[in-house]
């Protein structure tokens, strides 16, 4: 139901898996588990599998932090993408990534919640994808001591409210590892 007519494929989206960015994380072990489920999922059903490698002063390339978690190995022909910003799409080749697969659909997995899936998930919305947020694939740290809340609850709220989400022609929803299909919307 994407805006895009000539994009039927879906593609799995990896945002972020590095280890300076869920060293700390929420069930971490877990979610890179089922990130692992879908990566493999995918790539036996012929899915692209997109990676999201974020750049920073605390994430400088090269150094170890910036590094993806060793549990999580990208093939060679699966298209790495370099970010700066929260949204995926800013400043970066995934759009053009995305259209030269024929993508109008996108499974989104990684973290962190409440920064860059979040403003991810927004961006391709906006800009006409479908979008599934595997639930149980996504994590953040805790921030609670600066006001913030709990990991757990901040995972929660983002796949309560993403459910919600409407706009002419697109479908935002959210999925299970388990249950999610990359041939349409999730069980």
């Amino acid at each position: 139901m994407t805006t895009f007519t000539d994009r039927p494929n879906t593609a799995l989206v990896v945002i972020d898996v590095q280890n300076g960015v869920v060293g700390t994380a929420h069930e971490r072990d877990t979610v890179i588990a089922h990130i692992g489920s879908l990566v493999e999922r995918a790539r036996g059903e012929g899915v692209p599998v997109v990676w999201v490698q974020h750049q920073s002063d605390e994430l400088q390339p090269g150094s170890p932090g910036w590094e993806y978690v060793p549990e999580l190995v990208r093939t060679d022909s699966e298209p790495l993408v370099h970010k700066q910003h929260g949204d995926s799409f800013e400043g970066t080749q995934l759009e053009e990534v995305l259209a030269a697969a024929g993508v109008g659909r996108l499974v989104v997995t990684g973290a962190q919640t409440d920064a860059c899936i979040r403003s991810t998930i927004h961006g391709a919305f906006t800009r006409g994808y479908d979008v599934t947020l595997v639930g149980d694939a996504h994590t953040t740290e805790d921030l609670s001591e600066w006001g913030a809340p709990t990991p757990d609850q901040v995972i929660a709220h983002t796949n309560l409210y993403w459910q919600w989400q409407s706009a002419p022609g697109r479908t935002a929803e959210v999925g299970e590892t388990a249950t999610v299909s990359f041939a349409g919307a999730a069980s």
